[in-house]
C-alpha cells in the first residue's frame, strides 16, 4: 500500500468511527471512574484507545496528545494537569475534531478553567497547521503545476515561521494507539517530531498496539488491517529502539498487556506504554562526582555502554550525574558529593568514552585526613551498645 492509500483508509474509517461506535478499534481500558464524570457521553463513546497514557502525568505540566481523536485523552489529561497546565490535541479527522472541538466548552464549564485545545495536523509533521494551510488554498485554490510547487513552498514557510507545535514547547508527549497509523517509512520521522516537541527533560508516555514477531508483507498490504491497529505496529524490541534511535534515554515499559488483543496468522498484538526522556546532550565535565549502582542486578549496561557492577563507586561526568540523580534511574543509584566542590567553570573535559573507578581519594581529597567518634550508640540487629 502507498502512503497516500493507508492515510485514506485511517482517515476514512476513524472518520466514520466519530459518526458511530466502532469496537474493533479499542482494548477494553479501565480509566479512572472520577475523571470520567465530567467528560460528554459522546466523547467517551468515540474514542478509541489500547492504554491510559494520562495516569502519569502531573499537574502544572504542557500535555500534548497525539492522535487526540474526540478528545478523551485530553479531557482526562485537564482535569490531572489542573488550572496550571495546558493541554494540546492534534488529530488529522475533521470529524474527531467536530466532536471534541464542540464538547471541549461543557468540559471547561464543569472544570472551571480552560486548558485545552485542539488543532488539525499529521503526528509525524507537528510543525504543519492543517487548518491554517487549508485557509491559504481556500484563498489560492492550486489549478496549476506553479499553484501546487507555490503551496508546497507555503507549507514550509508555515513550518519555519508558525510552527503548529513550536520546539522544546511540551512537557509531555502523550499517545493513545495512534502511532501504528503512521505508515512504516515515516515513523522515523513521527519520533524525531515528538523528540523535538519536547523541553529538555522532558518525556514521552505512549500507549500503542505492538506485536511478538515481525509482521508479514500480506498482512501489512491489508487496508482493513492497517486501519484497525495492526499492519502497521511495531514490534515489542522494535518500538523500543525507534525511541532510542531517535535520542531518548531512560526508556522503560511501564505496562505491558499479559494476554494479546488480537492474533493474526500466529502473530500476537497486544498493549504497551512506554516511558522516554529527552535531555541527555550536552558536554561531559569532571567534577570528581560518583555514583554506586545499588542493585538489584549484579551489573547493568546503561545506555551509554558503561558497564557497572552493584556497589562499586564509578566516574561520571557533571551531565550523567545530575541525569542518575533524576526519575527514571534515581532509585537505583547513590551521588556522591566531591567534598570539596569543583565549579563548572573551573571543570576538566571528561572522557565518557570510557567506564572507570572512582577511588574514595577522589572525592574526599587526597589530603583528607579525619579521625572521629561518634556520640551516638551504635545499633544493629540485636539491639544498641
Amino acid at each position: 500500500m502507498t502512503v497516500g492509500n493507508i492515510e485514506k483508509n485511517v482517515r476514512q474509517r476513524y472518520s466514520a468511527g466519530a459518526q458511530e461506535r466502532e469496537a474493533d478499534l479499542c482494548c477494553p481500558i479501565d480509566y479512572d471512574p472520577r475523571y470520567l464524570k465530567i467528560i460528554p457521553e459522546e466523547v467517551i463513546e468515540r474514542d478509541y484507545g489500547c492504554g491510559d497514557p494520562s495516569k502519569y502525568l502531573e499537574p502544572g505540566e504542557t500535555v500534548l496528545d497525539l492522535g487526540s481523536g474526540t478528545g478523551k485523552i485530553c479531557f482526562i489529561a485537564s482535569q490531572v494537569v489542573g488550572p496550571e497546565g495546558r493541554v494540546i490535541g492534534v488529530d488529522m479527522t475533521p470529524e474527531m475534531l467536530e466532536v471534541a472541538r464542540r464538547n471541549a466548552p461543557l468540559v471547561a464549564e464543569k472544570t472551571g478553567y480552560v486548558n485545552v485545545e485542539f488543532r488539525r495536523g499529521r503526528i509525524q509533521d507537528l510543525a504543519l497547521d492543517l487548518d491554517r494551510l487549508e485557509e491559504d488554498l481556500a484563498a489560492t485554490p492550486v489549478d496549476s503545476v506553479e499553484g501546487l510547487i507555490a503551496i508546497e513552498q507555503r507549507a514550509e514557510e508555515l513550518r519555519a515561521s508558525e510552527p503548529m507545535i513550536a520546539a522544546d514547547s511540551i512537557d509531555v508527549v502523550v499517545s493513545n494507539c495512534v502511532l501504528n497509523l503512521v505508515e512504516t517509512g515515516l515513523k522515523e520521522r513521527l519520533f524525531s517530531e515528538v523528540y523535538r516537541v519536547l523541553k529538555r527533560g522532558g518525556r514521552a508516555v505512549i500507549s500503542d498496539i505492538v506485536s511478538d514477531e515481525e509482521i508479514p508483507q500480506a498482512l501489512r498490504d491489508d487496508p482493513v488491517l492497517w486501519s484497525g491497529c495492526i499492519s502497521g505496529a511495531l514490534t515489542e524490541s522494535g518500538f523500543l529502539e525507534a525511541f532510542e534511535r531517535a535520542g531518548f534515554h531512560g526508556i522503560r515499559i511501564l505496562e505491558r498487556q499479559v494476554e494479546p488483543w488480537q492474533t493474526a496468522a500466529g502473530i500476537e498484538f497486544r498493549s504497551l506504554t512506554v516511558e522516554a526522556f529527552k535531555g541527555k546532550e550536552g558536554a561531559c565535565w569532571e567534577r570528581n562526582q560518583a555514583v554506586i549502582y545499588r542493585g538489584p542486578f549484579k551489573e547493568i549496561l546503561d545506555d551509554d555502554g558503561h558497564r557497572m557492577v552493584r556497589g562499586q563507586r564509578y566516574a561520571v561526568c557533571d551531565k550523567t550525574y545530575e541525569l542518575y540523580r533524576r526519575e527514571p534511574y534515581r532509585d537505583f543509584f547513590d551521588s556522591v558529593e566531591p567534598r570539596e566542590a569543583i565549579a563548572l567553570a573551573d571543570a576538566e573535559p571528561f572522557d565518557c568514552s570510557r567506564t572507570t573507578l572512582r577511588h574514595p581519594r577522589e572525592t574526599k581529597g587526597e589530603n583528607y585526613d579525619v579521625t572521629s567518634t561518634h556520640g551516638e550508640p551504635c545499633c544493629g540487629p540485636d539491639g544498641c551498645s
